[in-house]
């Protein structure tokens, strides 16, 4: 009971750093998931003929 009365009586701080690590890491998988959907798109005619054959089939998203 201890460790969780403590853990709400301080404030949660993170540091500069961590924020922009942060901010930087969800700018990358923002542009990540845009880069998917714009080649979605551009080969979405490749995509439905793949389909055709494996119903629900779409490119996989990798890091």
């Amino acid at each position: 009971m201890y460790i969780v009365f403590s853990a709400f009586r301080q404030p949660a701080q993170i540091s500069i750093n961590e924020y922009r690590t942060d901010v930087a890491n969800e700018q990358e998988v923002l542009q990540r998931i845009e880069g998917y959907r714009m080649a979605c798109e551009k080969y979405r005619d490749e995509i439905a003929a793949i389909q055709k054959y494996m119903p629900g089939w779409l490119p996989s998203f990798t890091r």
